[in-house]
Protein backbone atom coordinates (compact mmCIF):
# COMPACT_ATOMS: atom_id res chain seq x y z
CA UNK A 1 0.00 0.00 0.00
CA UNK A 2 3.13 2.65 0.75
CA UNK A 3 4.46 1.56 -2.33
CA UNK A 4 1.58 2.85 -4.54
CA UNK A 5 1.06 5.60 -2.42
CA UNK A 6 4.53 6.50 -3.47
CA UNK A 7 3.91 5.93 -6.94
CA UNK A 8 0.90 8.08 -6.97
CA UNK A 9 2.54 11.01 -5.10
CA UNK A 10 5.85 10.57 -7.47
CA UNK A 11 3.23 10.68 -10.41
CA UNK A 12 1.31 13.23 -8.92
CA UNK A 13 4.37 15.47 -9.16
CA UNK A 14 5.54 14.55 -12.25
CA UNK A 15 2.32 15.51 -13.96
CA UNK A 16 2.27 18.85 -12.04
CA UNK A 17 5.80 19.86 -13.12
CA UNK A 18 5.02 18.96 -16.32
CA UNK A 19 1.79 21.38 -16.30
CA UNK A 20 4.35 24.04 -14.22
CA UNK A 21 6.56 23.80 -17.52
CA UNK A 22 3.75 24.25 -20.56
CA UNK A 23 1.14 26.22 -18.90
CA UNK A 24 3.94 28.36 -16.80
CA UNK A 25 5.54 31.08 -19.60
CA UNK A 26 1.73 31.14 -21.41
CA UNK A 27 0.19 32.09 -17.61
CA UNK A 28 3.20 34.36 -16.49
CA UNK A 29 2.79 36.17 -20.16
CA UNK A 30 -1.29 36.81 -19.36
CA UNK A 31 -0.60 37.46 -16.11
CA UNK A 32 1.74 40.50 -17.50
CA UNK A 33 -0.32 41.42 -19.90
CA UNK A 34 -3.80 41.47 -17.91
CA UNK A 35 -2.33 43.93 -15.11
CA UNK A 36 -2.33 41.30 -12.36
CA UNK A 37 0.65 42.28 -10.32
CA UNK A 38 0.45 45.74 -12.48
CA UNK A 39 0.17 49.09 -10.26
CA UNK A 40 -1.69 51.75 -11.36
CA UNK A 41 0.24 54.31 -13.68
CA UNK A 42 0.25 57.54 -13.11
CA UNK A 43 -1.19 60.62 -15.13
CA UNK A 44 1.88 61.67 -16.87
CA UNK A 45 0.45 65.04 -18.16
CA UNK A 46 -1.58 67.36 -16.09
CA UNK A 47 -4.78 68.72 -17.16
CA UNK A 48 -3.62 72.12 -18.64
CA UNK A 49 -1.81 69.80 -21.11
CA UNK A 50 -5.02 67.48 -22.12
CA UNK A 51 -7.36 69.08 -24.69
CA UNK A 52 -10.92 67.17 -24.08
CA UNK A 53 -13.21 67.19 -27.07
CA UNK A 54 -16.52 67.67 -25.74
CA UNK A 55 -19.41 65.88 -27.00
CA UNK A 56 -17.43 62.29 -27.49
CA UNK A 57 -19.43 60.20 -25.28
CA UNK A 58 -18.36 56.30 -25.39
CA UNK A 59 -16.14 56.55 -28.87
CA UNK A 60 -14.57 53.17 -28.86
CA UNK A 61 -13.44 53.26 -32.10
CA UNK A 62 -11.08 56.51 -34.25
CA UNK A 63 -9.30 56.90 -37.77
CA UNK A 64 -7.55 59.45 -38.94
CA UNK A 65 -8.29 59.96 -42.39
CA UNK A 66 -5.59 62.21 -44.56
CA UNK A 67 -6.59 63.32 -47.63
CA UNK A 68 -8.99 65.22 -45.17
CA UNK A 69 -7.21 66.12 -42.16
CA UNK A 70 -10.34 64.65 -40.30
CA UNK A 71 -10.93 62.18 -37.54
CA UNK A 72 -13.57 59.87 -37.82
CA UNK A 73 -15.25 58.15 -34.51
CA UNK A 74 -18.26 55.97 -33.83
CA UNK A 75 -19.90 57.43 -30.41
CA UNK A 76 -22.30 55.66 -28.79
CA UNK A 77 -23.62 59.19 -27.06
CA UNK A 78 -25.90 58.28 -24.40
CA UNK A 79 -23.43 57.84 -21.32
CA UNK A 80 -26.13 54.81 -20.17
CA UNK A 81 -26.85 52.58 -22.76
CA UNK A 82 -22.94 51.12 -22.85
CA UNK A 83 -23.25 49.94 -18.64
CA UNK A 84 -26.31 47.81 -19.66
CA UNK A 85 -26.09 47.14 -23.37
CA UNK A 86 -22.49 46.25 -24.59
CA UNK A 87 -22.35 42.65 -26.20
CA UNK A 88 -18.24 42.61 -26.31
CA UNK A 89 -18.27 43.16 -22.67
CA UNK A 90 -21.18 40.47 -22.41
CA UNK A 91 -23.22 42.68 -20.74
CA UNK A 92 -26.63 42.07 -21.19
CA UNK A 93 -29.03 43.37 -18.74
CA UNK A 94 -30.64 45.78 -20.45
CA UNK A 95 -31.76 44.60 -24.49
CA UNK A 96 -34.46 46.98 -24.12
CA UNK A 97 -31.79 49.59 -23.06
CA UNK A 98 -29.88 48.76 -26.04
CA UNK A 99 -32.46 48.78 -28.73
CA UNK A 100 -33.22 52.54 -27.56
CA UNK A 101 -29.89 53.34 -28.64
CA UNK A 102 -29.11 55.80 -31.16
CA UNK A 103 -25.41 56.52 -31.46
CA UNK A 104 -23.74 58.01 -34.26
CA UNK A 105 -20.79 58.70 -36.69
CA UNK A 106 -18.42 61.86 -35.36
CA UNK A 107 -16.41 64.01 -37.45
CA UNK A 108 -13.70 65.86 -35.19
CA UNK A 109 -11.34 68.81 -36.81
CA UNK A 110 -7.57 68.24 -35.41
CA UNK A 111 -6.96 71.95 -36.21
CA UNK A 112 -10.63 73.32 -34.05
CA UNK A 113 -10.50 70.08 -32.06
CA UNK A 114 -14.52 70.54 -32.23
CA UNK A 115 -16.18 67.25 -33.17
CA UNK A 116 -19.29 67.56 -35.07
CA UNK A 117 -22.27 64.49 -35.20
CA UNK A 118 -23.56 63.87 -38.66
CA UNK A 119 -26.94 63.75 -39.32
CA UNK A 120 -28.23 60.65 -40.74
CA UNK A 121 -29.87 59.72 -44.02
CA UNK A 122 -32.43 57.00 -44.28
CA UNK A 123 -31.21 55.67 -41.11
CA UNK A 124 -33.39 55.75 -37.72
CA UNK A 125 -32.78 52.94 -35.84
CA UNK A 126 -31.08 51.07 -33.43
CA UNK A 127 -26.79 51.82 -33.26
CA UNK A 128 -25.09 50.28 -30.61
CA UNK A 129 -21.43 51.34 -31.80
CA UNK A 130 -18.17 49.94 -31.97
CA UNK A 131 -15.32 49.43 -34.39
CA UNK A 132 -15.44 51.19 -37.67
CA UNK A 133 -13.69 51.71 -40.93
CA UNK A 134 -13.16 54.54 -42.93
CA UNK A 135 -11.66 54.21 -47.45
CA UNK A 136 -11.97 56.41 -50.08
CA UNK A 137 -14.70 55.97 -52.73
CA UNK A 138 -12.89 55.10 -55.81
CA UNK A 139 -15.47 56.71 -57.81
CA UNK A 140 -15.83 60.14 -56.00
CA UNK A 141 -12.98 62.37 -54.92
CA UNK A 142 -13.75 64.00 -51.77
CA UNK A 143 -16.04 61.32 -50.35
CA UNK A 144 -15.80 58.11 -48.24
CA UNK A 145 -17.09 54.70 -47.41
CA UNK A 146 -17.78 53.88 -43.75
CA UNK A 147 -17.96 50.74 -42.37
CA UNK A 148 -19.82 50.28 -38.87
CA UNK A 149 -20.45 47.42 -35.89
CA UNK A 150 -23.79 47.39 -34.59
CA UNK A 151 -24.81 45.07 -31.67
CA UNK A 152 -28.40 44.66 -32.15
CA UNK A 153 -29.99 42.88 -29.55
CA UNK A 154 -32.48 40.37 -30.66
CA UNK A 155 -34.18 37.33 -28.58
CA UNK A 156 -34.41 34.96 -31.12
CA UNK A 157 -30.38 34.29 -31.46
CA UNK A 158 -27.84 33.87 -28.25
CA UNK A 159 -28.02 37.94 -26.85
CA UNK A 160 -27.38 39.78 -30.32
CA UNK A 161 -27.74 39.58 -34.03
CA UNK A 162 -25.06 42.07 -34.65
CA UNK A 163 -24.50 43.32 -37.84
CA UNK A 164 -22.55 46.01 -39.75
CA UNK A 165 -23.70 48.55 -41.00
CA UNK A 166 -22.63 50.50 -44.47
CA UNK A 167 -22.96 54.19 -44.71
CA UNK A 168 -21.64 57.11 -47.28
CA UNK A 169 -20.20 60.36 -46.76
CA UNK A 170 -19.59 63.70 -48.67
CA UNK A 171 -16.27 65.14 -46.89
CA UNK A 172 -17.19 68.84 -45.21
CA UNK A 173 -20.87 68.05 -45.21
CA UNK A 174 -22.89 67.93 -42.61
CA UNK A 175 -24.70 64.15 -42.80
CA UNK A 176 -24.08 61.04 -43.69
CA UNK A 177 -25.91 58.39 -46.35
CA UNK A 178 -26.99 54.77 -44.53
CA UNK A 179 -26.60 52.62 -47.63
CA UNK A 180 -27.45 49.39 -46.60
CA UNK A 181 -27.00 46.90 -43.45
CA UNK A 182 -25.07 43.44 -43.62
CA UNK A 183 -25.37 40.13 -41.71
CA UNK A 184 -23.88 36.86 -42.05
CA UNK A 185 -23.95 33.58 -40.11
CA UNK A 186 -20.60 34.03 -39.73
CA UNK A 187 -20.61 37.42 -37.86
CA UNK A 188 -20.62 36.45 -34.74
CA UNK A 189 -19.32 38.03 -32.06
CA UNK A 190 -17.80 40.90 -33.89
CA UNK A 191 -15.37 43.63 -32.80
CA UNK A 192 -14.31 45.70 -35.90
CA UNK A 193 -13.86 45.81 -39.76
CA UNK A 194 -11.14 46.46 -42.23
CA UNK A 195 -12.45 47.23 -45.52
CA UNK A 196 -10.21 46.87 -48.74
CA UNK A 197 -12.92 48.20 -51.20
CA UNK A 198 -16.60 49.28 -50.94
CA UNK A 199 -18.05 46.00 -51.21
CA UNK A 200 -15.02 43.86 -49.85
CA UNK A 201 -15.01 44.04 -45.89
CA UNK A 202 -13.57 42.20 -42.82
CA UNK A 203 -14.73 41.87 -39.48
CA UNK A 204 -12.91 39.86 -36.43
CA UNK A 205 -15.09 37.58 -33.70
CA UNK A 206 -13.27 38.19 -30.74
CA UNK A 207 -15.07 35.34 -28.87
CA UNK A 208 -16.06 32.37 -29.84
CA UNK A 209 -18.58 32.26 -26.36
CA UNK A 210 -20.47 34.96 -25.43
CA UNK A 211 -20.42 34.77 -21.95
CA UNK A 212 -19.50 32.14 -18.95
CA UNK A 213 -16.72 30.50 -17.78
CA UNK A 214 -15.63 29.50 -21.41
CA UNK A 215 -15.40 33.09 -22.33
CA UNK A 216 -13.29 33.70 -19.45
CA UNK A 217 -10.95 30.97 -20.67
CA UNK A 218 -10.80 32.68 -23.62
CA UNK A 219 -9.52 35.98 -22.19
CA UNK A 220 -7.13 34.19 -19.85
CA UNK A 221 -5.57 31.42 -21.32
CA UNK A 222 -3.27 32.27 -24.59
CA UNK A 223 -4.05 29.03 -26.54
CA UNK A 224 -7.38 29.54 -26.61
CA UNK A 225 -7.09 30.46 -30.38
CA UNK A 226 -11.02 29.96 -31.12
CA UNK A 227 -11.54 33.40 -33.09
CA UNK A 228 -11.12 34.22 -36.43
CA UNK A 229 -11.06 36.94 -39.31
CA UNK A 230 -14.13 36.58 -41.63
CA UNK A 231 -14.57 38.12 -45.39
CA UNK A 232 -17.57 39.54 -46.05
CA UNK A 233 -17.70 40.03 -50.28
CA UNK A 234 -21.38 42.63 -50.43
CA UNK A 235 -23.31 43.80 -53.23
CA UNK A 236 -24.39 47.05 -52.27
CA UNK A 237 -27.18 47.35 -54.86
CA UNK A 238 -29.10 45.24 -52.32
CA UNK A 239 -30.44 46.98 -49.15
CA UNK A 240 -33.98 45.43 -48.26
CA UNK A 241 -32.65 42.43 -46.44
CA UNK A 242 -29.49 42.59 -44.57
CA UNK A 243 -28.53 38.94 -45.35
CA UNK A 244 -28.94 39.47 -48.82
CA UNK A 245 -26.17 39.74 -51.75
CA UNK A 246 -23.79 39.02 -49.17
CA UNK A 247 -20.69 36.16 -49.18
CA UNK A 248 -19.41 35.19 -46.29
CA UNK A 249 -15.69 32.93 -45.93
CA UNK A 250 -13.08 32.99 -42.99
CA UNK A 251 -9.91 34.40 -43.88
CA UNK A 252 -7.99 33.66 -41.03
CA UNK A 253 -8.38 31.42 -38.10
CA UNK A 254 -7.15 30.27 -35.13
CA UNK A 255 -6.23 33.32 -33.31
CA UNK A 256 -6.49 34.27 -29.84
CA UNK A 257 -9.44 36.64 -28.65
CA UNK A 258 -9.10 38.43 -32.51
CA UNK A 259 -9.86 42.00 -31.70
CA UNK A 260 -8.97 45.38 -33.49
CA UNK A 261 -7.92 45.92 -37.23
CA UNK A 262 -5.86 48.72 -38.47
CA UNK A 263 -4.33 49.30 -42.24
CA UNK A 264 -0.63 49.20 -41.98
CA UNK A 265 2.23 49.96 -44.32
CA UNK A 266 1.42 48.85 -47.59
CA UNK A 267 -2.77 48.30 -48.87
CA UNK A 268 -1.93 44.17 -48.44
CA UNK A 269 -1.35 44.52 -45.00
CA UNK A 270 -3.88 44.41 -42.09
CA UNK A 271 -2.78 44.51 -38.11
CA UNK A 272 -4.73 42.26 -36.06
CA UNK A 273 -4.83 42.64 -32.27
CA UNK A 274 -4.96 39.89 -30.26
CA UNK A 275 -6.61 42.34 -26.98
CA UNK A 276 -6.34 39.91 -24.14
CA UNK A 277 -2.65 38.23 -25.66
CA UNK A 278 -1.07 41.58 -26.09
CA UNK A 279 -0.30 40.44 -29.23
CA UNK A 280 -0.05 42.79 -32.18
CA UNK A 281 -0.07 40.40 -35.58
CA UNK A 282 0.95 41.85 -39.12
CA UNK A 283 -1.52 40.19 -41.73
CA UNK A 284 -0.74 39.44 -45.33
CA UNK A 285 -4.11 39.85 -47.37
CA UNK A 286 -3.27 37.31 -50.37
CA UNK A 287 -5.06 37.37 -53.97
CA UNK A 288 -8.05 34.93 -52.65
CA UNK A 289 -8.63 37.11 -49.99
CA UNK A 290 -7.34 35.20 -47.52
CA UNK A 291 -5.02 36.11 -44.38
CA UNK A 292 -1.34 34.83 -43.40
CA UNK A 293 0.48 36.28 -40.62
CA UNK A 294 3.41 37.12 -41.21
CA UNK A 295 4.92 38.80 -38.14
CA UNK A 296 3.63 39.75 -34.76
CA UNK A 297 5.10 41.92 -31.80
CA UNK A 298 4.31 41.48 -28.17
CA UNK A 299 3.26 44.83 -26.28
CA UNK A 300 2.98 44.76 -22.02
CA UNK A 301 -0.45 45.26 -21.79
CA UNK A 302 -4.52 44.86 -23.53
CA UNK A 303 -3.93 46.23 -26.79
CA UNK A 304 -7.21 47.59 -28.98
CA UNK A 305 -7.39 48.96 -31.90
CA UNK A 306 -3.98 49.46 -33.77
CA UNK A 307 -2.96 52.23 -35.90
CA UNK A 308 -0.22 52.94 -38.53
CA UNK A 309 1.51 56.53 -38.48
CA UNK A 310 4.16 57.70 -41.03
CA UNK A 311 5.89 60.99 -41.33
CA UNK A 312 8.26 61.84 -43.65
CA UNK A 313 9.38 65.33 -42.74
CA UNK A 314 9.93 63.96 -39.12
CA UNK A 315 11.52 60.59 -40.54
CA UNK A 316 9.39 58.61 -37.82
CA UNK A 317 7.21 55.67 -38.40
CA UNK A 318 5.67 53.49 -36.29
CA UNK A 319 2.31 51.29 -34.59
CA UNK A 320 0.18 53.26 -31.58
CA UNK A 321 -1.67 50.19 -29.53
CA UNK A 322 -3.83 52.00 -27.01
CA UNK A 323 -4.50 49.72 -24.06
CA UNK A 324 -6.22 49.26 -20.67
CA UNK A 325 -3.20 48.97 -18.01
CA UNK A 326 -5.43 46.50 -15.98
CA UNK A 327 -7.47 44.34 -18.03
CA UNK A 328 -8.12 41.95 -15.14
CA UNK A 329 -10.80 44.96 -13.43
CA UNK A 330 -12.96 44.80 -16.27
CA UNK A 331 -14.88 42.48 -15.52
CA UNK A 332 -15.50 44.51 -11.95
CA UNK A 333 -15.83 48.24 -13.28
CA UNK A 334 -17.38 47.02 -16.53
CA UNK A 335 -21.01 48.20 -14.99
CA UNK A 336 -19.99 51.04 -12.70
CA UNK A 337 -20.25 54.58 -14.82
CA UNK A 338 -18.00 56.15 -11.88
CA UNK A 339 -15.15 53.64 -12.02
CA UNK A 340 -12.20 54.44 -13.53
CA UNK A 341 -9.95 52.35 -15.79
CA UNK A 342 -6.00 53.28 -15.73
CA UNK A 343 -4.88 53.35 -19.73
CA UNK A 344 -1.43 52.60 -21.79
CA UNK A 345 -0.89 53.86 -25.23
CA UNK A 346 2.24 52.05 -26.62
CA UNK A 347 4.39 52.90 -30.12
CA UNK A 348 5.95 50.27 -32.08
CA UNK A 349 8.27 50.70 -34.28
CA UNK A 350 10.47 48.71 -36.58
CA UNK A 351 14.65 48.01 -35.65
CA UNK A 352 16.87 46.74 -37.99
CA UNK A 353 20.54 47.35 -35.35
CA UNK A 354 21.81 45.29 -33.86
CA UNK A 355 19.73 42.92 -34.64
CA UNK A 356 16.38 43.47 -35.90
CA UNK A 357 13.51 43.83 -33.48
CA UNK A 358 10.24 45.57 -32.42
CA UNK A 359 11.45 48.77 -30.09
CA UNK A 360 8.84 49.88 -28.07
CA UNK A 361 8.27 52.66 -25.80
CA UNK A 362 5.06 53.99 -23.81
CA UNK A 363 3.86 57.09 -25.32
CA UNK A 364 0.96 57.87 -22.80
CA UNK A 365 -0.53 56.47 -19.77
CA UNK A 366 -3.25 57.98 -17.40
CA UNK A 367 -4.65 56.42 -14.20
CA UNK A 368 -8.29 56.91 -15.43
CA UNK A 369 -8.88 60.46 -14.68
CA UNK A 370 -8.39 61.98 -17.66
CA UNK A 371 -9.14 59.10 -20.11
CA UNK A 372 -10.79 55.83 -19.13
CA UNK A 373 -10.47 52.65 -21.17
CA UNK A 374 -8.51 53.48 -24.16
CA UNK A 375 -10.31 51.24 -27.13
CA UNK A 376 -8.34 53.86 -29.67
CA UNK A 377 -5.44 56.79 -30.55
CA UNK A 378 -4.40 57.84 -33.34
CA UNK A 379 -1.38 60.06 -34.34
CA UNK A 380 -1.47 63.32 -36.28
CA UNK A 381 1.35 65.64 -37.32
CA UNK A 382 1.78 68.90 -35.38
CA UNK A 383 1.27 71.03 -38.37
CA UNK A 384 -1.59 69.22 -39.77
CA UNK A 385 -3.15 70.23 -36.50
CA UNK A 386 -2.59 74.18 -37.47
CA UNK A 387 0.23 74.67 -34.33
CA UNK A 388 3.31 76.04 -36.06
CA UNK A 389 5.92 75.53 -33.53
CA UNK A 390 9.04 74.61 -34.83
CA UNK A 391 8.79 71.34 -32.30
CA UNK A 392 11.06 69.05 -33.75
CA UNK A 393 9.03 65.27 -34.05
CA UNK A 394 5.94 66.26 -31.81
CA UNK A 395 2.71 65.26 -32.97
CA UNK A 396 -1.16 65.11 -31.36
CA UNK A 397 -2.13 61.93 -29.83
CA UNK A 398 -6.16 61.32 -30.27
CA UNK A 399 -7.34 58.61 -27.54
CA UNK A 400 -10.62 57.73 -26.79
CA UNK A 401 -12.10 54.78 -25.03
CA UNK A 402 -15.37 52.54 -24.70
CA UNK A 403 -16.16 54.01 -21.73
CA UNK A 404 -14.47 57.34 -22.04
CA UNK A 405 -16.52 60.39 -20.86
CA UNK A 406 -14.76 62.40 -23.89
CA UNK A 407 -12.15 61.54 -25.80
CA UNK A 408 -8.69 64.12 -25.07
CA UNK A 409 -5.86 64.71 -27.33
CA UNK A 410 -2.41 65.63 -26.29
CA UNK A 411 1.14 66.45 -27.66
CA UNK A 412 3.51 64.02 -27.38
CA UNK A 413 7.33 63.80 -28.38
CA UNK A 414 8.13 60.69 -31.15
Amino acid sequence: MAGTLRLLFSLTGILLAYAVYILGPPLQRSLTVLGVFRREPLSTLSAEEIIVIQDTTHCEDLHYYAPSNTLFAACEDNPNTRFGWFPPLATFDDPELGRRGRGSIHVIDPKTMKSQRLAFENFDTTFVTHGIDVIADPEQENAVYIFAINHLPDGTLPKARSQIEVFHHVLGSPSIRHIRSVWHPLIRTPNDVYASSPTSVYATNDHRYREGLLRTVEDVYSGAKWTDTVLLTIDLSVTTDSAAGVVGSVALKNMHNNNGLGHGRSPNEILIASAAGGVLSFGEILPNGSITVVDSLQAESVIDNPSYFADGAMGVSGFVLPGVARGVDLEHTKRDPDATNSVMVWFAWEQEAPLPHWGQRLLFEDDGSKIRSASAAVLVPVESGGVALGEDKKAWLFVTGFQSANMIAAKVDL
